[in-house]
């Protein structure tokens, strides 16, 4: 069953559908073996080919955590978590790059109306990339500040409209303030350096920016991300929009990790049950058969990890309280345990698939390259999130 939403962009008010989450994720389960046939031409072209983006778009995939009124259906961040859980058992790589399309959208509704117009509000489908370390440099100047900067691991910026910056603005006589800038793909330059062994297909490229002007309004402050609270949050009022990205936003890239699992097990037991290697049935070898229920139930415990971190945050913003640090800390644990969970049950898979997994034509290779890839993340960085997690059991005050 579907609600309609009325949403109002520039030129009026418009209907959108809004899928349930049941519904979003059936549109993902008949996805993902679409993005499975194209998980090697991903790899190929280094970027997520143009038919999975338009794929995504026409399913309704793209607007998960977008505000309704640009058309999107302002669902949890539990739902968009799920939603790439299912698409990455297909493909890790294209599934990354609807995660962060999504990520995209979320962060983008806590700036100002006016920005959030200035995207969406000619074309609802802008799609945006971003590249969050902080390494851009941004000078004030009458109405905005003028903004350079060199960054990387943008996934997605081959297919984007708009970019999201990472930087800190210098004032004289202040300390520098950390911000996102929001500037037209025009103004940029992408650099074709995305070579790697992991998440190739992601796209994950670096760009350039020289002296570009940004409007104050396209500014949002670093620690009102970080917090939930940017001005956006008083005219998108769903909870996602009050979600703390620094602790709650790595869920999705774990539920990405989880995904990949998901399908490398799937692989790992269709070829399994056929095998036979010097004459024996190597499926009904107890060794085998204790290597693949571990991983099973590896698998199935980052599952519950990562979505009820995700879930109890969207509970408990939508009765309109802010997460503890301990709740934070929890979550952020969650999600970097359950992507090393989501690793070691591939990698206990990969070293008893045998010599066959290791050609380049396995998808079982493939994906054990792309969990490699999602582990290393920041944001699911285990040993940070480990310390501050431990911080908060043990009274610290560390910071994470």
């Amino acid at each position: 069953m579907t609600d309609t939403v009325v949403t109002a962009a520039r030129g009026g008010a418009r209907q959108a559908a809004r899928p349930s989450r049941e519904e979003l994720i059936a549109r993902a389960e008949s996805l993902a073996p679409v993005l499975r046939a194209r998980a090697a031409e991903a790899e190929t072209l280094r970027r997520c080919p143009d038919e999975t983006v338009a794929d995504l778009g026409a399913a309704g995939l793209l607007r998960i955590c977008q505000p309704a009124r640009f058309g999107g259906y302002e669902h949890g961040w539990d739902v968009l978590c799920e939603v790439s859980q299912v698409l990455a058992r297909g493909c890790g790589s294209q599934a990354w790059v609807g995660n962060i399309y999504n990520d995209h959208t979320q962060l983008l509704g806590m700036y100002e109306l006016t920005a959030q117009e200035d995207v969406w509000g000619s074309d609802p489908d802008a799609r945006l990339s971003a590249a969050i370390e902080p390494v851009g440099k941004a000078r004030p100047v009458p109405g905005g500040v003028t903004y350079s900067g060199r960054h990387r691991y943008s996934s997605g910026v081959d297919h984007a409209h708009w970019v999201l910056c990472g930087g800190h603005v210098y004032e004289d006589g202040k300390a520098p303030r950390r911000c996102f800038f929001l500037i037209p793909k025009a103004d940029i330059a992408v650099i074709d350096d995305w070579n790697v062994i992991g998440l190739a297909g992601t796209g994950s490229k670096s760009f350039e920016i020289k002296d570009v002007f940004v409007p104050g309004y396209r500014i949002l402050d670093g620690e009102a991300s970080d917090e939930g609270t940017g001005p956006g949050t008083l005219v998108n009022t769903a909870p996602v929009y009050r979600m703390p990205r620094h602790d709650v936003a790595g869920s999705g890239f774990a539920a990405v990790g989880v995904g990949l699992a998901e399908g490398f097990l799937a692989d790992y037991v269709a070829y399994t049950k056929s095998r036979v290697s010097r004459g024996e049935n190597v499926a009904a070898q107890m060794g085998t058969q204790m290597a693949a229920g571990n991983a099973a139930t590896e698998i199935r415990a980052a599952q519950l990890l990562y979505v009820d971190g995700a879930r109890e945050a969207m509970r408990v913003l939508g009765s309109g309280k802010r997460l503890t640090r301990d709740q934070r800390q929890q979550i952020r644990m969650a999600s970097a345990f359950a992507a090393q969970l989501a690793l070691g049950a591939v990698q206990r898979l990969f070293t008893h698939a045998g010599g066959r997994a290791l050609f380049a034509d396995s998808a079982m290779q493939r994906g054990l390259r792309d969990l490699y890839g999602v582990a290393a993340h920041r944001g699911l960085q285990f040993e940070n999130a480990a310390a501050g997690y431990g911080s908060v059991l043990l009274g610290t005050g560390a910071k994470p």
